[in-house]
């Protein structure tokens, strides 16, 4: 009978097998800045419900500059992945989608009542197809690299501080009560019309790779400049900075079209070039006489 129950003894010195593998820190370090954009966005919605709307507006801000660099980070540490990437545009969704869509709405836009609410939905919904399109082109492997220099309609954190211009400029004294509410509401349209178009704005993400030695010294005193002028005229310098943007916005398309028209021009040239070339015959020479 002891046969047929025969003692076991697990081996004490076979290591166990780990279920996941360790994370690098290189990895979580994007992420982390993510998370933190997505707590500020989640904030401002908050506020906006507390009728705060300078912090939630500062929070938007802050938000974006974080938007800017998980991304620089990641490639900086060679830590992306696809889990980064999917949460980015979740927090972006938050951030430039849904906040400056409450934050608008509580501010001016309820004075139109439901059509008001519309114009709000229109606003966080467009920015939600902005995202889900950019997720979709980056993984079209024949992108010329000369599109990389711009995106396909405005990006939502440019859509989101552009959206918020009402408020920039009720900050510095401009009134905006229920009668300036349809203007409002049809500029936030506008801003979410152009978050969903193909019009080409500048990206600027290969901006900045090489710098002429000349232009190290003058770029160091326009960054103090820029910063001090945030720092002490910061809804000036935003309300500025905003129309500037909308301002260049037809030149960045002019300079996109010039690009295409010059890479639509250049394969015929190329074959142009070659078909003389293929015409011609090598010269007839003689083989050697064998030694």
């Amino acid at each position: 009978m002891a046969d047929l129950f025969p003692p076991f003894a697990p081996d004490p010195l076979e290591p166990r097998r780990r279920l996941f593998k360790p994370v690098p820190f290189r990895v979580i370090a994007p992420n982390l800045i993510t998370l933190l954009a997505l707590c500020l966005g989640l904030t401002a919605i908050r506020l906006a419900y507390e009728e705060r709307l300078e912090p939630a507006v500062i929070c938007i801000i802050v938000a974006g500059v974080l938007d800017g660099l998980d991304g620089r980070v990641a490639r900086f540490l060679k830590g992306t992945s696809r889990f980064g990437a999917e949460l980015d545009s979740l927090s972006d969704f938050i951030c430039f989608g849904a906040a400056p869509g409450l934050i608008l709405y509580g501010f001016t836009l309820h004075h139109l009542k439901g059509f008001g609410w519309v114009v709000a939905l229109v606003l966080t919904i467009a920015m939600a197809l902005r995202l889900a399109r950019f997720n979709v082109m980056l993984d079209d492997p024949n992108r010329p690299e000369w599109k990389k220099d711009f995106f396909v309609g405005m990006p939502a954190p440019a859509g989101a501080l552009t959206s918020l211009l009402p408020l920039y400029l009720s900050f510095l004294g401009v009134s905006i009560g229920p009668r300036t509410a349809p203007f409002v509401a049809a500029y936030v349209l506008a801003i979410a019309f152009l978050t969903v178009s193909t019009i080409p704005t500048y990206s600027g993400k290969t901006m900045g790779k090489r710098v002429p030695r000349d232009w190290v010294l003058p770029i160091f005193v326009a960054t103090v400049a820029i910063v001090g002028l945030i720092v002490s005229f910061p809804f000036e310098s935003l309300a500025l900075a905003t129309l500037v943007y909308l301002a260049s916005i037809p030149f960045g398309v002019a300079r996109y079209r010039r690009f295409g028209r010059a890479d639509a021009s250049r394969p015929s040239a190329a074959r142009a070039d070659a078909a003389p070339r293929d015409l011609e015959l090598p010269p007839a020479s003689n083989p050697p006489p064998p030694m």
